[in-house]
């Protein structure tokens, strides 16, 4: 199964079409985007924690651009529901580095464990999984 296969197709294009946008755009601190690390992190969070987990995520973000950890963008979040009807978010985003997150420093793992404390295991799937991904151009 590929990493977005499991996307319905109108989701799928929509995602794409906000990669493709802001995919070519210039980044910050003086690197190029082709220097980081873009990943796509999929949450399966705890029906009734939407709101909460949406905040954190919003708070997560303002913490990496403090630090200086990611790239203004790609940063896409999307929120569906998976095959049971429960609430899963996914989330595409550049580190300026592999090893960003390897040296993430305390403020970034306070808001990993509240993501953590939000999110479930379910269908053989941890509650947080993700991993390193390559954008693309359309197919001309």
């Amino acid at each position: 199964m590929t990493t977005l296969s499991f996307m319905k197709p109108s989701l799928f294009a929509l995602v794409l079409f906000f990669i493709l946008l802001t995919g070519c755009s210039t980044a910050t601190l003086g690197k190029k985007l082709s220097d980081g690390e873009t990943v796509l992190i999929t949450y399966r969070v705890k029906t009734g924690n939407e709101a909460e987990f949406e905040q954190v995520l919003a708070d997560a973000w303002k913490v990496y651009r403090a630090e200086k950890l990611v790239f203004a963008s790609p940063h896409i979040i999307t929120r569906d529901k998976d095959a049971g009807g429960k609430p899963r978010f996914v989330e595409i985003f550049t580190w300026v580095s592999a090893s960003a997150p390897d040296h993430a420093p305390d403020s970034v793992k306070k808001i990993w464990a509240q993501m953590m404390s939000l999110c479930e295991k379910r269908d053989g799937h941890g509650g947080l999984e993700g991993g390193e991904v390559e954008i693309v151009g359309s197919p001309k």
